[in-house]
Parts: C-alpha cells; sequence; structure tokens
C-alpha cells in the first residue's frame, strides 16, 4: 500500500508540476500579448499626436501666410493712397506756383514794357530838344 501511495503521490505531483507549467506557459504568451497590444497602442498615440501636430503647424502657417499677405496688402494699399496723396499735393503746389510765377511775370514784363516806353519818350523828347539847340529853334515845352 505504501507502493500505492506513492504511486497516487507522484501522479498528483505530476499533475501539479504540469497545471503549473501550464498555467505559466499561459502567463508568458498573456504578458506577450499585453505587451504587444500596449505598444501597439502607444505607436497609435504616437502617431495621433504627431498628426496632430502636424495639422496644426500646418494650419498655423496657412495662418500666418494669410495674415502676412493681407497685412502686404494694406501696407501697399496704405502706400499707394499716401502717394496719391502727396501727387495731388504736389500737383497743386506746382499749378500754384506756376500761376504766380506767370503773374509775376506778367508784371515785371509789363513793368518792363511801361518803362521801356518811358525811357523812349524821354529819349525822344531829349533827342528833339537837342535838335532844336542845334538849329537854334526854341524847345517846346
Amino acid at each position: 500500500m505504501q507502493v500505492a501511495r506513492f504511486g497516487v503521490l507522484v501522479l498528483a505531483g505530476t499533475f501539479a508540476v504540469g497545471a503549473l507549467a501550464q498555467d505559466a506557459k499561459q502567463d508568458v504568451q498573456k504578458a506577450g500579448t499585453e505587451t504587444k497590444t500596449a505598444a501597439k497602442d502607444t505607436a497609435h498615440g504616437v502617431s495621433k499626436g504627431t498628426e496632430k501636430a502636424y495639422d496644426t503647424t500646418a494650419e498655423g502657417t496657412k495662418d500666418a501666410t494669410h495674415e502676412t499677405v493681407k497685412g502686404t496688402k494694406k501696407v501697399a494699399d496704405k502706400t499707394a493712397e499716401g502717394t496719391k496723396k502727396v501727387a495731388h499735393g504736389t500737383a497743386k503746389g506746382t499749378e500754384v506756383v506756376a500761376d504766380k510765377t506767370a503773374e509775376g511775370t506778367k508784371k515785371v514784363a509789363h513793368g518792363t514794357v511801361k518803362g521801356t516806353e518811358t525811357v523812349a519818350d524821354k529819349t525822344a523828347e531829349g533827342t528833339k530838344k537837342a535838335i532844336h539847340k542845334v538849329e537854334g529853334k526854341p524847345s517846346q515845352q
């Protein structure tokens, strides 16, 4: 009977070791599966984060470009507007100067004509007096 007990004991021990081995193998497989799943989840999360960062950067770049174009157009418009105002002012000023110059030239020319006429009259008068003196006729006044 001792042999039978020993046999039962050995058989029970074999099943126990086999069951432990079976559990250990399943634990290793389960750990491997969980590690694989965790790695996939991590890679998926990194991929999503990278994609989101890319999209945000692209959107920010588009917004910045749009704002730069808008700002450049605004500066160009303001520059054109300022140039038109300055050109208009310059044209107006040039017109005023040209008018004043023409007016001044007319006054000077009129004064010159008047002065020349006066000088010519006096010269003619002086010449007549000189001729009368030479001829001995009295001068007319």
